[in-house]
């Protein structure tokens, strides 16, 4: 009986993968047999350090650079990944960013950046690597929405709408992609522990695991195993949907 979730002789692609969420994403990928691509904008050492993770626990990685709200550098750049590989089984799509104001005070500058990386990085990203999984007929993408993509948060406008916007893309590309063997699915995180919610005021935080049924923050790894889920053979009947991860915080 072969092992579940197994992933060996396949190459993914992690945005963003460097840190939090897209770290464990990485290693998870790696820990069933995954090549990991770890994509990174800035934070070089993060991405290495991540990679270095990886080959410590046996694991295949590499990292490499990249704006994915960039269209001609993210289609450069995965080209030259599915190239480079031969293959590129599996795209997740984490990198994003989150300019948390109160509507009033949001500058068009936050809304263009904020719907070019966390909008425009997933398609310009996905539409390269459906180039290679068209011919292989067969691929896993994953985008990363949110939360507040469905329930809203105050101060969050513009990231909720951002999140939102994923999951319409999500099911549009399940149903264009679905005859060739691609299948589309989002996971949903709630309120995580990373990087981006380190900064939270504990009152914030408290408040925050108040209206969560299970009463905990989640850890990045719990995202991870469902984007592995997701990225898997075993999850082959499953498209277009979206994977909530969030404690029961919105259902």
């Amino acid at each position: 009986m072969s092992e579940l979730f197994d992933l060996a002789e396949r190459v993914a692609l992690v945005t963003g993968g460097g840190r939090g969420i897209g770290r464990a994403c990485s290693l998870a990928l790696a820990s069933r047999g995954a090549f990991v691509v770890v994509n990174y904008r800035s934070g070089a050492d993060a991405a290495q350090e991540t990679v270095a993770a990886i080959e410590a626990a046996g694991g295949r990685a590499e990292a490499v650079q990249f704006d994915v709200s960039d269209p001609d550098a993210a289609e450069s750049a995965v080209k030259e990944i599915a190239k480079r590989h031969g293959r590129l089984d599996i795209l997740v799509n984490n990198a994003g960013i989150a300019i948390d104001q109160l509507l009033l005070r949001v500058k068009p500058d936050d809304l263009d950046r904020t719907f070019s990386t966390n909008v425009g990085g997933a398609i310009f990203c996905t539409k390269a690597a459906l180039r290679t999984m068209m011919r292989a007929k067969y691929g896993r993408v994953i985008n990363l929405g949110s939360v507040v993509g469905e329930a809203g948060n105050p101060g969050q406008s513009i990231y909720s709408a951002s999140k939102a916007a994923i999951m319409g893309v999500t099911k549009s590309l399940a149903r264009e992609y679905a005859s060739r063997g691609i299948t589309v699915n989002c996971v949903a995180p709630g309120y995580i522990s990373t990087d981006m919610t380190a900064d939270l005021p504990e009152a914030a935080t408290n408040a925050i695991i108040e209206q969560t049924p299970l009463a905990r923050v989640g850890t990045p790894e719990e995202v991870a195993a469902a984007v592995l889920f997701l990225a898997s053979t075993e999850a082959g009947y499953i498209t277009g949907q979206t994977l909530r991860v969030n404690g029961g915080m919105y259902v």
